[in-house]
């Protein structure tokens, strides 16, 4: 009896060892992929890295262009603010108040780019990201319209009240809301071009099936 068990057991295991292997074989075995299609996603990430690092490069030198801009208004604005005559102190003194604040926003925004250093992007995040960063960019140029504005009617109470400080602060503001409008502006416009090229580029995207599911595919 026990000569019949240990035959059935090695009959049962022998049996049971060309189909195990069988099934680590294909575990194992890489599926077929379409050439054309892993090609075409490497190119597209390939063009989107660059997209991403050119939006990079100019948000950098934007931010240390402002963090200049501040530095030397901080600096002229202290010197001269104590030379001055009339209007002149209190233009100087608001150059270098509001300026220091310019400053603060250079900084964090020079900090924020050094964690986006080696960020990796899909092609969709790109293009919210190229998104989010316009919107901004827009809605500051709604903000120096506004403190052009508030400039002109301070500096128009200022000459109709005989009052220098209103007039100092108002000249102060027409000259950073300037500088910053015609900042704000140039960024937007070299951003622009590269969100232009994202949505372009999404546009000509497919929907194609291969042998792992369905993705998108850039056509040749």
């Amino acid at each position: 009896m026990k000569q019949i068990t240990i035959l059935s057991t090695v009959i049962i295991l022998g049996l049971m060892v060309p189909f195990t292997g069988g099934a680590q074989t294909a575990e194992n075995q890489d599926p077929p992929r379409d050439s054309s299609m892993v090609l075409n996603k490497q190119l597209l990430q390939q063009w989107s890295d660059s997209i991403a690092a050119d939006r990079y490069n100019q948000n950098k030198t934007n931010m240390t262009i402002l963090a200049a801009w501040a530095g030397v208004n901080i600096i002229q604005g202290a010197i001269s603010a104590t030379n001055a005559t009339g209007s002149g102190p209190y233009f100087f003194r608001m150059n270098a108040y509001w300026n220091v604040v310019n400053l603060g926003i250079a900084s964090l925004g020079l900090f924020q780019l050094r964690k986006e250093l080696n960020k990796q992007y899909s092609l969709t995040q790109n293009h919210l990201a190229q998104q989010k960063l316009e919107k901004i960019l827009l809605l500051n140029t709604g903000l120096n319209l506004a403190y052009i504005t508030t400039g002109l009617l301070l500096k128009e109470n200022g000459k109709r009240m005989s009052n220098l400080r209103n007039t100092g602060f108002g000249n102060s503001l027409l000259l950073q809301g300037a500088f910053l409008l015609v900042f704000d502006l140039v960024q937007y416009g070299n951003h622009r071009r590269n969100g232009k090229l994202l949505e372009t580029q999404l546009s000509k995207l497919q929907i194609q099936a291969g042998p792992n599911g369905i993705g998108l595919s850039l056509p040749m």
